[in-house]
């Protein structure tokens, strides 16, 4: 009894209380789940026609990539994150590879974008996984600093960023290099970057978006979405019909919605991209402002999960995984869901678990895996 006691006085921990299964973030992971099952039920009813003829084939692959995604989910929460550190230096300079090879005659463009690599009816697109790689090396070289980041530390990192990002930015897919921007900010301001930093930051920030908007690199039309949300009455070419029809249809579905595969709008095939882009507005006009709440209020849960993770990591690395995390998710939800109302522009950012899309999935589903990760191993 003496050895025992003495043993947990010193700081040890019995074998069972260190066991990483004894950990797992059981409401995150339910969260997950059902945030994805309802993303099948939306995706179904956005594209499945007229009652006679039903379309499954849009669920059965959404199906397919959220069962891919929890698998992998579960491979990645298996392995102790801070054996990721031994392989940054190749899966950051893979990601390059990818991102380079996306803009040969390899990748294909869909929508004004070379971002996907085509294999028959799937497509993959190389900048989601990348942004996980990105965030996996900023949180090992902000993690060296040891919270406090000096101009050089800063600059590295930002180098580090602004790599993909460039390669990403000549697709074009803007809405891509801002998740990039909001992983880099969140990830630097916990790691300790001082004000003037991110100070500099956000006016260099500035100054590339208005450099970026008044260049080639995007067509006319894709600087019409980013800019018309603030003045919808300039709007000359029509591109803001999409949003116009996302506001009807959310509008339209009161505070208890249009009910399950009842949506007007939905059924009408009115608001375009509504499987992907605007997903969020199948929610609103079929469930309400009900079912749109609950969903937001899932989405609560998720980042509250996700930021309590980062608090009990065991290591500033695994805390700035999860920040990082963080910062992706929280920018998506904000900017898709915002973008469907009208107030934020578009982007074609995702809603995560939600929009149809194999890459995203299971992008997404990788960065929940880190994050359980760092929870189930807070005590090894």
């Amino acid at each position: 009894m003496a050895v025992i006691t003495g043993t947990l006085a010193s700081g040890a921990r019995p074998r069972s209380m260190a066991s990483p299964l004894r950990h797992v973030d059981w409401v995150l992971v339910g969260t997950v789940l059902a945030i994805a099952s309802l993303g099948l039920l939306m995706i179904f009813s956005a594209t499945r026609g007229n009652d006679a003829t039903a379309d499954t084939s849009y669920l059965a692959r959404q199906a397919t990539f959220a069962s891919l995604g929890i698998v992998v989910m579960t491979v990645v929460a298996s392995v102790d994150y801070r054996r990721v550190r031994d392989v940054l230096g190749p899966l950051y300079v893979g990601s390059l590879v990818l991102l380079v090879a996306v803009l040969t005659p390899l990748g294909s463009e869909s929508k004004g974008a070379q971002a996907w690599f085509a294999f028959g009816p799937f497509q993959v697109q190389p900048s989601e996984l990348a942004k996980i790689v990105l965030v996996a090396v900023l949180a090992h070289r902000l993690a060296v600093a040891r919270g406090e980041l000096d101009a050089r530390g800063l600059a590295v990192a930002l180098g580090l960023a602004g790599v993909p990002m460039a390669l990403i930015l000549l697709q074009p897919d803007l809405g891509t290099v801002l998740v990039f921007v909001a992983i880099t900010l969140g990830m630097v301001l916990v790691g300790g970057a001082r004000p003037r930093h991110l100070a500099t930051l956000l006016v260099l920030g500035a100054i590339g978006t208005g450099a970026i908007l008044h260049s080639n690199l995007l067509a006319e039309y894709q600087k019409d979405r980013l800019t018309t949300f603030l003045d919808p009455g300039s709007d000359l070419r029509g591109t803001t019909y999409n949003v116009d029809q996302a506001q009807i249809a959310i509008g339209s579905g009161g505070w208890t919605g249009q009910g399950l595969f009842e949506g007007s709008q939905t059924r009408g095939g009115r608001v375009p991209e509504q499987q992907t882009d605007f997903i969020f507005t199948v929610v609103g006009e079929e469930l309400g402002f009900l079912g749109a709440g609950t969903l937001l209020a899932l989405y609560g849960v998720l980042l509250w999960r996700v930021w309590r993770a980062a608090q009990l990591a065991r290591d500033l690395f695994g805390t700035l995984l999860c920040v990082g995390v963080l910062s992706m998710l929280v920018f998506q939800v904000f900017q898709n869901v915002g973008m469907a109302m009208g107030i934020m522009p578009v982007t074609g950012i995702p809603l995560p678990l939600m929009s149809y899309g194999g890459s995203s999935t299971i992008a997404t589903f990788v960065a929940i895996g880190l994050v359980l990760d760092v929870h189930m191993r807070r005590f090894v």
